[in-house]
C-alpha cells in the first residue's frame, strides 16, 4: 500500500509542478501579478506534497504542512483580492 501512496504522491507533485510552470509561462506573456502568484502558490502545493511524500512516518498533523499549506492558499486569496481590487482614481 505505501508503494501506491508513493506513486499517487509522485503524480500529484509533478501535476502541482506542471500547473505552476504553466502559470509562470503565462506570467511571462503578460507580466501579471495574478500569474505570479498563482505559480508560487502551486509550487509551494508541490513541496508540502513531497515532503509529506518523503516523511511518511512523520508526523502528519505536524503544524510544518499546514503551515505550507496555509500559505499557499493566503498567495491565491492574495492574487484574487489583488486582482479585483478597484485601481486608485
Amino acid at each position: 500500500m505505501m508503494e501506491v501512496n508513493g506513486l499517487l504522491s509522485g503524480a500529484i507533485v509533478m501535476a502541482t509542478l506542471t500547473i505552476a510552470l504553466f502559470f509562470l509561462r503565462f506570467w511571462r506573456q503578460t507580466r501579471d501579478r495574478f500569474f505570479l502568484c498563482f505559480a508560487a502558490a502551486f509550487a509551494l502545493e508541490a513541496v508540502h506534497r513531497l515532503l509529506w511524500a518523503l516523511a511518511p512516518l512523520a508526523d502528519p498533523d505536524a503544524p510544518l504542512y499546514y503551515l505550507i499549506r496555509l500559505a499557499s492558499y493566503a498567495l491565491i486569496l492574495g492574487a484574487i483580492i489583488d486582482k479585483n481590487r478597484k485601481p486608485p482614481a
